[in-house]
């Protein structure tokens, strides 16, 4: 099997010694070819050498790291972003669809990582994911939401979004005029969506936008939207959501 030629760029020396060590130790599909200290370096290293796969260090002076796709008219390389913790920075990757490791990295995950680099190869959704990223962190707005779909990818006003719909692993996310099946399930999208008040979990399989409804029964527990759809709504939620829409 061909080994995956990547480059690792972070500011700090221990940080790049660390991964470049876990990297041989423990993920040998992967060839380090050049370790950087900043994002210049990296695409005069990326121009000349053309790896398959960054793992990114998104923040460091003078660029952030996810700034690099400013330098490129096409990004043709898959990045893994490295960051410390950081609960906007995390909402903004899932949003994106975009793969990141948590300082200190942990060792399942970089392997999980580079496994899914291997298996997923996807250069030319690559580059909407990585503007859709680099708007969020810089805005601090989420406003679009990526999802894969049956291997075709969807970006998604968050506006647009009526309701998601848990079924089993899976969800249904509906907009006004579609439906999107996500591989992913609603504690993911509850997680991402949780900054956003106008978005209420209001029974085990529902996750509502509230400015989409239309009728709310307190008799029968049922929530009427703007698309036609009827939620239920738990028992145990009624008081939190009634506050919720009073407010």
């Amino acid at each position: 099997m061909n080994k995956l030629r990547a480059i690792l760029v972070d500011d700090e020396e221990g940080a790049r010694d660390v991964l470049q060590n876990l990297l041989l130790r423990f993920c040998p599909e992967v060839e380090l070819i050049a370790k950087c200290e900043n994002v210049t370096k990296a695409v005069e290293v990326i121009n000349k050498e053309k790896p398959e796969l960054v793992f990114l260090d998104i923040e460091m002076p003078n660029y952030a790291g996810y700034e690099i796709v400013n330098f490129f008219k096409e990004i043709n390389f898959e990045i893994i972003f490295v960051t410390a913790y950081d609960q906007y920075a995390i909402r903004a990757f899932e949003i994106a669809a975009i793969d990141y490791l948590l300082k200190p990295i942990d060792i399942e995950r970089l392997k999980l990582a580079v496994t899914r680099v291997i298996q997923q190869r996807n250069i030319q959704q690559q580059s909407q994911r990585l503007s859709l990223l680099s708007n969020t962190l810089e805005s601090k707005q989420l406003k679009n939401i990526v999802i894969s779909d049956k291997g075709e990818q969807h970006i998604i006003a968050i506006e647009k979004i009526i309701a998601i719909e848990a079924q089993e692993s899976y969800c249904i996310i509906y907009t006004g005029d579609k439906q999107i099946v996500a591989s992913k399930n609603l504690k993911h999208f509850e997680t991402v969506l949780q900054s956003l008040p106008k978005f209420f979990r209001v029974h085990k399989s529902w996750l509502v936008n509230k400015e989409c409804i239309k009728h709310y029964s307190k008799s029968n527990l049922t929530i009427q939207l703007t698309n036609g759809l009827t939620t239920k709504l738990s028992k145990y939620k009624k008081a939190e959501f009634e506050g919720s829409i009073s407010s």
